[in-house]
């Protein structure tokens, strides 16, 4: 079996000051962390990132699962950035770093002394990363933004619904993770460069304009017709579109028992093999239903006779014996299936690692295989377990000098 879940070091070597929190920045820098970086987190010493969400000082975390599916791998150090000392030991980081990210709220990171101009001036060579919600010269640009308020804007909202009823914000959080995404892709390519060059960069990703670069085949349907996509939905194929191209409900009927059949424009053989699949080779070279421009004035009466076949199979059936005949077929397969699911976890997709306070957590790791091995998923960071490592081997702290900024309240304890 090939080995999972081993420690990448693609980026080994590259030091990332984290000042993000919640989930947009934070699944950029996770990104940095699962490749090998060493991502330290810069958190508040009273409750860090907010995504802990950790009501006050030292009070139980009820909800830690949504912290560690978005700090995987990472170090964690607390300090009071507010305090003199505090943002010069921040700035003593930032000196030896390779890259710094952070996604507050506009202006803050300006008012605490760390915004671009000052940073670049200790070192000239970071790449120095911003997410936000709006862009700069958006007239939203103050504005404040989480990962619905960006698929609104930049409109994948739109066009996710069933047709003639009010647009749905889609279920995964485009917004904030493929956002994040983005700003990863980019810190990569301009690490690249400044190793040619040591040329450091200014980086800024929106969070609308993000959404917006999502949306290219909606664009080009615009550009095609001159009108905005309607929405079509997905339980039944649309009249004048691709045909079929819906979800089809499967046995025993629960809530997820549908399995998505789509038949492409560019390959008429999948009507011709889904037919046989399906028992309905009499239909074969009937005009009503034998072209993709046939067929998409008739949706219903072909929806009807597919669903009458996928009535009698599981989602999962429908999936494989369609899928094995060269059709294109997915089962709608939720988070708990998937949890379940071996292969997930025999492939490292899924890992499952050994967190100190919450214990056993499965979550899903970076999906991309190097050299067929997927990058080991390490337990996110308790708040500030890290100040003394991270302050001695960057900084050369004692530990002495470590305990007495504690003392002073400038590291969390």
């Amino acid at each position: 079996m090939t080995e999972l879940g081993v420690e990448l070091d693609c980026l080994a070597g590259v030091k990332v000051v984290d000042f993000t929190q919640f989930e947009a920045g934070p699944s950029c820098t996770e990104s940095l962390a699962w490749l090998g970086a060493e991502v330290v987190k810069v958190e508040n010493p009273g409750v860090g990132d907010p995504g802990r969400r950790l009501q006050a000082p030292g009070a139980p975390d009820n909800d830690p699962w949504y912290f560690h599916q978005f700090n995987a791998n990472k170090k964690s150090i607390t300090v009071n950035l507010k305090s003199p000392r505090g943002l010069e030991i921040v700035k003593a980081m930032l000196a030896k770093a390779d890259v710094t990210v952070e996604n507050m709220a506009p202006g803050t990171i300006e008012r605490l002394g760390l915004g671009y101009d000052e940073v670049k001036k200790i070192n000239p060579g970071i790449i120095y990363c911003q997410v936000k919600g709006f862009g700069t010269g958006s007239p939203y640009e103050k504005s404040l933004a989480f990962d619905m308020i960006a698929q609104a804007a930049g409109g994948p909202t739109s066009v996710t619904g069933e047709a003639g009823q009010p647009p749905v914000k889609p279920g995964p959080s485009f917004g904030d993770t493929g956002t994040g995404m983005l700003m990863a892709i980019s810190i990569l390519g301009a690490l690249y460069k400044r190793a040619q060059t040591g040329q450091g960069r200014r980086l800024q990703v929106a969070m609308q304009d993000a959404m917006i670069h999502y949306m290219r085949v909606p664009f080009s349907r615009t550009q095609l017709t001159g009108k905005a996509p309607a929405r079509g939905g997905s339980t039944k194929s649309q009249q004048g579109g691709l045909v079929p191209s819906a979800l089809y409900p499967c046995k025993p009927g629960g809530p997820n028992d549908y399995v998505y059949i789509f038949c492409s424009r560019g390959n008429p053989e999948h009507w011709q093999r889904l037919l046989k699949v399906i028992g309905r080779e009499d239909l074969k070279g009937d005009e009503r239903y034998d072209t993709q421009n046939a067929r998409s004035q008739r949706p219903a009466e072909v929806d009807e006779i597919i669903t009458a076949w996928t009535r009698d199979h599981t989602k999962e059936e429908a999936m494989k014996i369609i899928g094995e005949a060269g059709v294109p077929a997915g089962a709608v397969f939720d988070t708990a299936e998937l949890m379940a699911e071996p292969s997930l976890a025999e492939r490292g997709i899924m890992q499952t690692i050994d967190h100190p306070t919450t214990g056993k957590v499965k979550m899903p790791a970076w999906p991309v295989r190097f050299d067929g091995r997927t990058a080991k998923v390490k337990p996110s960071p308790l708040l500030g377990q890290h100040n003394t490592e991270v302050l001695a081997g960057w900084l050369g702290m004692s530990a002495a000098e470590i305990d007495g900024l504690k003392a002073e309240g400038i590291l969390g304890n």
